[in-house]
């Protein structure tokens, strides 16, 4: 059976809303950037209805930040600390301006390489890692490879992109779906595949 070409990702729209919590219904603006491509708002809802109504508390990192949708969303509903991580900087000059006009206190835009600045970051501070890099990039591999560390014992990675999601060692697939050519999956830990 061969794969189905994947189609192309239509033009991402005007601005995208967040969809539950303190902030609900809000306006993100989609900045007119190559490679930017809003989490759709059916993913979104599936996500957070994965993790919780409520995410009191919670530390999440959203990598490619973008619109910052999903960092927004989980300051939403009360995480404690979101880190947007942008590398283009008029982008996340908008991030600012957007969490500024929120009074999302919790969020923190981090202007720099998402993978790179990931390598750094403190090994598992985060109960949630968002990760999605650029739909027809080469990055997801590299940044799956820098986001897992990041997370908490019981913390979680979640993936999106263009092509289902597999679970590196160590690694279960807690959930997954897609919507169009949008492949996504929240990663946790999970019994490694080697001996023992």
């Amino acid at each position: 059976m061969k794969d189905r070409p994947v189609r192309p990702v239509a033009a991402p729209p005007g601005f995208v809303r967040i969809i539950g919590g303190r902030f609900k219904r809000s306006r993100l603006p989609v900045p007119s950037t190559p490679g930017l491509r809003p989490t759709p708002d059916r993913v979104r809802e599936t996500l957070f209805n994965w993790l919780g109504a409520r995410l009191d508390g919670w530390r999440c990192v959203d990598a490619f930040a973008g619109t910052g949708a999903l960092g927004l969303e989980a300051a939403s509903r009360g995480a404690a600390e979101v880190v947007l991580v942008e590398r283009e900087r008029r982008v996340a000059e908008g991030l600012e301006a957007t969490a500024g006009r929120l009074g999302a206190d919790a969020v923190r835009v981090v202007r720099d390489d998402a993978i790179a600045w990931m390598s750094r970051a403190e090994p598992g501070r985060f109960d949630i890692v968002f990760l999605d890099p650029p739909f027809e990039s080469a990055l997801a591999a590299p940044a799956l490879a820098a986001a897992l560390p990041l997370a908490a014992v019981d913390g979680a990675v979640y993936v999106e992109g263009p092509a289902p999601v597999s679970a590196p060692d160590g690694w279960v697939v807690h959930r997954r779906g897609h919507a169009g050519a949008v492949h996504f999956a929240l990663l946790r830990r999970g019994p490694s595949a080697g001996p023992g």
